[in-house]
């Protein structure tokens, strides 16, 4: 990582500190009113062994400075006990924040651009790495104040008692940081590839898992074994290269402190034997004096240890945060929405005019098309495997970009407020994902103000009462519909639909994949609802198509044809091989059925 990115993600993450201003300000004020109560208990135990050591005192007569010394301890730690609560606020609050930026730039951008990814990647993006953050802004940043202030302190009340051991901690300590920043210039690159390699291996994992039916029956069990092992490797020797550098980092610290708080100890050492005789104000170097420095001395370069064990989360978290950037300032103009709205209430007319449908990344991928669909009528939309339709699909909803004209009732789909359209729009897939939950959580997506008639209502008109009733609305289900068949799990999407009453409706292979008795249901369900309701339905079953209004028929990103069914049936083109293919088809397995 060149020198100018890394000084621009500092910068980024300086940035985001900012909003938890006031819980940082809280931790490091608790830093130094505890460095305060530090000179007091390092004071009072230099008084307590000088008085036993020197003055031969009584310790009935000290105990008021070991009942101050108790106090001073418990005060200290009260305030350790605050510094950890108000780091943890301060992180916590910008991760959540992180988090939103993260998820409302996923929602913006849409799935066909979180397609371009694993799913196991975007979850590393979002948990792990901005869960990698955390001591950056809980310790790390707090420490920078306090490796500065608290050393601060100490110098003030040193500097008046000894001015030699005053000045070799001046001239020591700048050593710590700057082997710290010697040793750990590698360590945001390794964090950096670190976290590139936790992606490819969440990645791997997580879509590997998905599919692992299909690589058990496929007998690729052993290679994608290979394939898991080889991305655990990596990952596995960059986390080594990671620790490395904390280790190396940790002892040169170490080192560097010991020599430090040695030529102190050596100091005073020499001057109480009477070789040295310089440092003091011409009373000499007592011995309140020489332990109440040595035992301050350790606590002089603490906040610079701390600095430099917490350096690693600085560079842990510029790892992190270059994903993270790089991502947030990915380019939504394309498909960033506007203000016009679309009433719930109005009659959806779709135009197209040129259209080209783009992808994420600029590259062409439908077009130039034109075709309305009209206010009121039903058109489907065909062609081959490839052709461009699930695209188009994407389009209409808002979620890939587009060049030329895409208009909602007469407004270009840029300039409308997505929000708005989509609660237009009642949508029926080919999988709908049921999420994890009960069948009520299912069917109104967790809107509380939806009442039992009208939930009832739509179980009902959706042919899912029958099941629904045996079950109970608190029925549990699982990921990806667990606990329901493919056919019921159709049905509560309809029924999920029919709640959003929209005006213009998206049906995407809705009959797929059902046997002939939920086919017949889910196409009752949806008959009934789209009546003179604005619909467009992706489909490769072209029968059922004969009562449609328009069919758009594609084929390598174009609309190759378009008309009523009679109209395309009679015509030389696609449309008519297609139906001649499945027709063909149906025979043939009406065959196999009698024998």
């Amino acid at each position: 990582m060149d020198k100018k990115k890394q000084r621009d993600l500092n910068k980024w993450l300086k940035q985001q500190s900012k909003l938890a201003k006031r819980w940082l300000m809280i931790t490091v004020g608790l830093g130094v009113l505890s460095s305060v109560f530090l000179l007091a208990q390092a004071a009072l135990l230099a008084t307590i062994l000088s008085q036993l050591i020197i003055e031969q005192a009584d310790k009935n007569e000290l105990i008021p400075y070991f009942v101050a010394l108790a106090a001073t301890i418990a005060v200290r730690a009260l305030c350790s006990w605050g510094r950890e609560i108000s780091g943890f606020r301060c992180g916590e609050q910008i991760r959540v924040y992180i988090r939103q930026l993260i998820l409302d730039k996923l929602h913006t951008l849409g799935p066909a651009y979180i397609k371009g990814k694993p799913a196991g990647a975007w979850a590393t993006l979002l948990l792990e790495q901005v869960e990698d953050m955390q001591d950056f802004f809980s310790r790390y940043l707090p420490q920078m104040s306090l490796s500065v202030l608290v050393p601060f302190v100490i110098l003030v009340v040193v500097f008046p008692i000894n001015w030699a051991a005053g000045l070799i901690f001046v001239i020591t300590a700048p050593l710590v940081p700057l082997f710290m920043a010697m040793v750990g210039m590698k360590a945001a690159d390794a964090n950096r590839k670190n976290f590139k390699a936790m992606q490819r291996l969440s990645g791997h994992f997580y879509d590997r898992l998905q599919a692992m039916t299909t690589i058990r029956l496929f007998d690729r069990a052993d290679a994608e074994t290979e394939v898991l092992k080889g991305a655990s490797e990596v990952f596995r020797v960059r986390t080594m290269d990671v620790l490395k550098i904390a280790f190396l980092s940790s002892a040169v610290l170490e080192f560097f402190t010991s020599l430090s708080i040695a030529i102190t100890a050596v100091y005073f050492g020499f001057s109480f034997i009477g070789e040295l005789n310089f440092g003091h104000y011409g009373v000499g170097v007592t011995l309140f004096a020489g332990l109440f420095i040595l035992i301050l001395a350790p606590e002089f370069y603490q906040p610079l240890r701390d600095l430099g064990t917490y350096y690693h989360a600085k560079q842990q978290a510029v790892g992190a945060a270059e994903s993270i950037v790089e991502f947030l300032e990915t380019d939504i103009s394309s498909v960033q929405s506007g203000d016009a709205q679309v009433s719930k209430n109005d009659n959806i007319t779709i135009s197209a005019n040129n259209l080209k449908i783009l992808s994420p990344d600029g590259k062409e991928l439908v077009g130039p098309i034109s075709f309305t669909i009209s206010s009121q009528t039903s058109t489907a939309l065909v062609g081959p495997s490839g052709a461009g339709k699930t695209t188009l699909v994407n389009a209409i909803l808002g979620f890939m970009p587009y060049q030329g004209s895409l208009t909602i009732n007469g407004i270009e789909l840029n300039q409308i407020d997505h929000e708005s359209w989509r609660q237009c729009i009642s949508w029926v897939g080919q999988n709908p994902l049921l999420l994890h939950g009960t069948i009520r959580d299912n069917v109104t997506l967790g809107n509380e103000s939806v009442s039992e008639s009208k939930i009832t209502q739509v179980l009902k008109d959706s042919y899912a009462a029958e099941f629904v009733n045996e079950h109970g609305l608190d029925y549990q289900v699982s990921d990806r519909s667990g606990g329901l068949s493919v056919g019921q799990a159709q049905r509560i999407a309809l029924a999920r639909a029919m709640l959003q009453q929209g005006k213009f409706w998206l049906l995407d292979e809705p009959t797929a994949s059902l046997d002939a008795r939920s086919e017949r249901l889910v196409s009752q369900g949806l008959e009934s609802q789209t009546h003179n309701r604005t619909t467009l339905m992706v489909t490769h079953q072209l029968e059922p198509l004969k009562n449609m209004d328009q069919i758009l028929v594609m084929k390598d990103g174009l609309i190759a044809e378009s008309g009523r069914y009679d109209e395309l049936e009679n015509n030389d083109g696609l449309f008519q091989s297609m139906l001649a293919s499945n027709q063909a088809l149906n025979q043939s397995n009406k065959g196999n059925l009698d024998a």
